[in-house]
């Protein structure tokens, strides 16, 4: 019953999910026999902490899931940058803090090279507390360091999708500014 209560959990949006699974695991756990640390007694001695995007940036815009590694997801979030987790969200850091815009519309895995990632700035909801980005950025190096890659001036970028079977085929969905024309 466990593993169907940890399976729903993770299908939902990410900041409850984050949220529910210490509780679901406490709620599940089995009486523990004499000499054995009790769950809510090691859950006990764990601090709260800031652990990403769910505390600290806001809406999340996107999430990509590595191909072969389950375990390493990026998060785009719509005005906290890009995190990254190689443990399946246990803990995070932040991989787009040094390029010129926080704010994210979208992030894509290249499926036939998974350490190139690609993100779109530029939230795409259309309002008065939406920054814009800078363009369309690729990492080669799965996060590490990040290049322009163009579409400078579209602002808002909704999807960037990559060809399954080549990676240099890119699509992406930009908006452009939300008040003028161009982009």
């Amino acid at each position: 019953m466990c593993t169907r209560i940890l399976e729903a959990t993770r299908a939902r949006a990410f900041p409850s999910s984050l949220l529910l699974v210490p509780l679901l695991v406490v709620a599940a756990a089995p009486a523990t026999a004499a000499g054995q640390t009790s769950v809510e007694d090691a859950i006990g001695a764990l601090p709260l902490r800031e652990v990403g995007p769910a505390v600290a940036g806001g809406r999340i815009a996107d999430i990509a899931v590595h191909p072969t590694d389950r375990s390493t997801w990026y998060v785009a979030v719509g005005s906290g940058g890009v995190w990254k987790t190689t443990n399946a969200g246990t803990t995070w850091t932040p991989v787009f803090d040094d390029q010129p815009s926080y704010s994210i519309g979208s992030i894509a895995i290249d499926p036939s090279s998974p350490d190139v990632i690609w993100v779109g700035t530029g939230e795409n909801v259309s309002g008065r507390h939406v920054a814009w980005g800078t363009g369309v950025y690729r990492s080669r190096d799965g996060g590490r360091s990040w290049e322009n890659a163009g579409l400078e001036s579209s602002e808002h970028i909704g999807k960037v999708l990559v060809h399954p079977e080549d990676g240099n085929t890119v699509l992406v969905a930009a908006e452009g500014p939300l008040w003028s024309s161009g982009g």
